[in-house]
């Protein structure tokens, strides 16, 4: 069975979100107050609707509570985004993803229930100011307030070192979890393994070990 989606707010971040989705063969309810968005969606989301999502009645006639996760993706009215939220949690929905517009928007948010909470332009923010200061670094992911995963291309300080010569998990407290060479993927690479420029290390730890790591080995 394919997995069933509602994004609510059709912005650029919605949208771009409701794209992928069909594009990786999920169905998905779009929908949003803004008429002329919905149009633009009706012809690539499964179902696109113009609906007011802080009302309940509203919520419950479109059958909402049925699909498995629901992305909160409303724009600038932070009210609506908080009122949605809860009124999906009222009806019973399973899974809330939610756009948060800045911090406090967020601890409401997370105060009120939602599942998930995503700062899309702060998160991007992080990566490209990551990728500016590094040219090793490829990609940047927030796991959490106080964890990453990154994508580094290895350089000179790294190439030609095996993974227990470099002993960077008792340096700097990472792991490397796995080792981008060519088109082949190595997960859990050996300690043994020695590393090759070019080779991508995709390593997992906390932001300040990281941030010692990328100083230390990166520039």
């Amino acid at each position: 069975m394919k997995k069933e989606f509602v994004v609510i707010g059709l912005g650029r971040f919605g949208g771009s979100i409701v794209r992928e989705l069909i594009e990786q063969d999920a169905d998905v309810m779009a929908i949003d107050k803004d008429s002329e968005r919905v149009d633009e969606f009706s012809s690539i989301a499964t179902q696109a609707v113009v609906a007011d999502t802080t009302d309940e009645a509203v919520l419950k006639s479109l059958g909402i509570r049925n699909f498995e996760h629901v992305i909160v993706a409303i724009g600038e009215n932070i009210q609506a985004s908080i009122l949605t939220t809860l009124m999906l949690k009222e009806i019973g929905v399973k899974k809330i993803t939610v756009k948060a517009q800045n911090d406090y928007h967020a601890k409401v948010l997370d105060k009120i229930g939602a599942d998930k909470v995503v700062h899309p332009e702060r998160d991007m923010g992080i990566r490209i100011a990551h990728n500016i200061l590094s040219n090793n670094v490829l990609d940047y992911l927030e796991l959490s307030d106080e964890h990453s995963i990154m994508e580094i291309k290895a350089n000179h300080k790294l190439a030609g070192y095996t993974l227990i010569g470099l002993d960077i998990r008792a340096r700097y407290g990472i792991n490397i979890v796995a080792i981008k060479r060519k088109d082949d993927i190595i997960v859990s690479p050996q300690a043994d393994m020695e590393i090759e420029q070019e080779d991508v290390l995709i390593i997992i730890g906390s932001d300040a070990d990281i941030n010692r790591f990328e100083k230390k080995m990166m520039n």
